[in-house]
């Protein structure tokens, strides 16, 4: 019965997939060749930052069907091209009412002012600056728009940069579950909140100093777009917070007023006959013609984005909404960038904040590849560049980060939650057996490890430390000594990686493009190819369709779990325990975070 049950739901599941999958393929493929309405007559783009961004353009085929954000990159490259378009007169953009990442608003408040110089004005629409973590740097990225209006009644709550942390030492204790984890060393605190119940002193250390800098970096930029000292906009901003009409008597914004008020008024300024233009639409359409394309040297751009892990792209789900970074892919495209004689270097985005040790060497491996091949690689950080995503960037040719990039993290942990005594209180025994060496079961989830397997863990995380010291010491061209002194898992902002070394100059994307041009010798233009891997509908669904199998045994493990009371309550207890730090596997302990 339980077989039939299994085939039948295998069916049904490859029947699903091939009743949404074929549809979708055709839609897309119509709709990837269909060519967007011409734009005619002046326009105003109409930029909406309310549904947050990401940093690079969606990955997901199906990225128009999952609701997927606006990226980073893909809007400075948009506002690139509508620089040279004598139809674009202006800009409006919505902004967000709490925090944004510090180092999206450092790359965009970059575009705004080039978008700006390029004699076309900005306005930012606000509907309330309310105290959320990095607002700091949203107000940023506001001040750089030249012009910011805010909604009546609402409130300018920029006051300072805060944040929380929960931590489950007490419960841990309560519950009798035991972390049995490692770190190298005291600044690699992504695991403190399962070890302790406050923070420890360099703990409190290192987030103070990458929220200081990330602070005083949002402070000057905006000061500077302000036109006023950046000790008089601190004293103001620290005195709040303050309602709108406040905020526009002490010079913090422009005016106040409706949305509507604002949009007629920035409408009249771009002249007869302008209208508003959603972005995303003036972005499909220039893609499609190719705006901003230009000739000349070849320059390769590979883009990754997410947590660092082993294996090619068709192991994700390709309607699932996160984003991963996976070592084959990124080494297929720095190969195909390596074979292409054309290219003459590498830009070569990330913005990660870690994972699997060995993805990392993989990455980091074509990344020497390519240099070998006289083809210089240049890293572009965005938000993080940190832990793995470091170890991925240590050895191009040159690292380009912004201010408030969290970069660095020079460390590694790893361990696992030994649950055999917290559930042992609900009824359930976890007994595990084994043949072989002793620390054949280390890594089970019934107790923490014995002496000698703790010994044999720790000098495992001993040699990933000290093999991402050496690699950061020969790719930065440090002594090992000095790396040690300001790695210990310490994260820091791109501005406070530049004075140490780990970095070699501060900037966004075309900054990294800059310095690729130099180091290649490329005079004039250049011409940016994408390497990506191919992410065509018609291969999501085929992933989706190599899958069958494996649905069919899960489906078969899920009868099997279903019909065991206790195995369901072991499985939810196992689930709820199953925390993670920054992304990092409980049970798998090769991560570099």
């Amino acid at each position: 019965m339980k077989q039939f049950l299994v085939t039948v739901a295998g069916v049904f599941v490859g029947l699903a997939l091939f009743m949404i999958g074929v549809p979708l393929v055709i839609i897309l493929s119509v709709a990837a060749s269909a060519r967007p309405a011409p734009i005619t007559g002046p326009q105003v783009l109409s930029l909406d930052l309310r549904t947050g961004l990401t940093d690079q353009a969606p990955r997901n085929p199906f990225s128009a069907f999952t609701g997927e954000r606006l990226s980073v990159l893909g809007v400075e490259q948009t506002l690139r091209r509508a620089e040279g378009d004598s139809g674009v007169k202006g800009l409006l953009v919505r902004l967000p009412e709490g925090a944004m990442a510090p180092a999206a608003a450092d790359e965009l408040a970059l575009a705004f002012r080039r978008f700006r110089a390029a004699g076309k004005p900005i306005l930012v629409y606000s509907q309330g600056l309310y105290a959320d973590g990095t607002v700091i740097s949203t107000y940023e990225l506001a001040a750089a728009s030249g012009n910011i209006w805010m909604q009546p009644a609402s409130e300018f709550q920029v006051t300072g940069l805060a944040r929380g942390d929960a931590f489950f030492k007490r419960f841990f204790d309560r519950h009798a579950i035991k972390p049995d984890y490692e770190q190298r060393n005291q600044y690699k605190t992504a695991i403190n909140p399962f070890l302790y119940s406050d923070y420890t002193p360099a703990h409190r250390d290192a987030e103070l100093s990458w929220m200081g800098s990330v602070y005083d970096t949002a402070l000057r930029s905006a000061a500077a777009d302000r036109a006023q000292p950046a000790a008089n906009l601190k004293t103001l901003i620290e005195a709040g917070p303050y309602s709108a009409e406040d905020a526009k008597a002490k010079g913090l914004i422009d005016q106040v007023g409706d949305l509507r008020d604002a949009r007629a008024a920035f409408l009249a300024k771009a002249g007869q006959g302008a209208k508003y233009l959603d972005f995303t639409t003036y972005a499909a359409h220039a893609a499609k013609d190719g705006a901003g394309a230009i000739g000349g040297a070849k320059i390769a751009v590979i883009s990754a984005e997410g947590d660092i892990m082993t294996g090619p792209s068709g192991t994700a789900n390709p309607l699932g909404g996160g984003e991963t970074i996976r070592s084959d892919e990124v080494s297929r495209a720095f190969q195909s960038a390596i074979d292409d004689e054309g290219v003459k270097a590498i830009v070569f985005r990330e913005s990660s904040p870690g994972g699997s040790d060995t993805a990392s060497e993989q990455i980091l491996s074509a990344v020497r590849a390519a240099k070998a091949a006289g083809k210089p690689v240049v890293v572009t950080m965005g938000t993080y560049g940190a832990s793995g995503g470091y170890w991925i960037a240590s050895q191009a040719s040159e690292i380009i980060a912004e201010p408030t990039t969290l970069t660095g993290s020079i460390g590694v942990f790893g361990g696992k939650f030994a649950l055999g005594a917290a559930l042992s209180k609900f009824g359930v025994d976890l007994r595990g057996i084994k043949v072989g060496g002793d620390f054949a079961d280390a890594l089970g989830g019934a107790e923490p490890m014995t002496p000698t397997q703790k010994a044999a863990f720790s000098a495992w995380m001993d040699r990933i430390y000290a093999g991402f010291i050496g690699r950061v010491a020969q790719g930065r061209k440090l002594p090992e000594a000095r790396v040690r002194e300001i790695a210990n898992g310490r994260v820091w902002t791109g501005a406070q990686a530049r004075s140490l070394g780990l970095v070699d100059g501060l900037g966004g994307f075309y900054q990294a493009v800059d310095r690729a041009k130099a180091l290649a010798g490329i005079k004039g233009d250049a011409r940016l190819e994408t390497f990506d891997a191919d992410r065509s509908p018609l291969d999501a669904v085929r992933r989706m369709f190599g899958a069958s199998s494996r649905i069919a045994g899960l489906v078969d493990a899920a009868a099997a779990l279903g019909a065991s009371p206790g195995a369901r309550a072991a499985g939810q207890a196992l689930s709820d325990a199953d925390l993670r730090a920054h992304g990092a596997t409980v049970l798998a302990p090769r991560w570099v975070r």
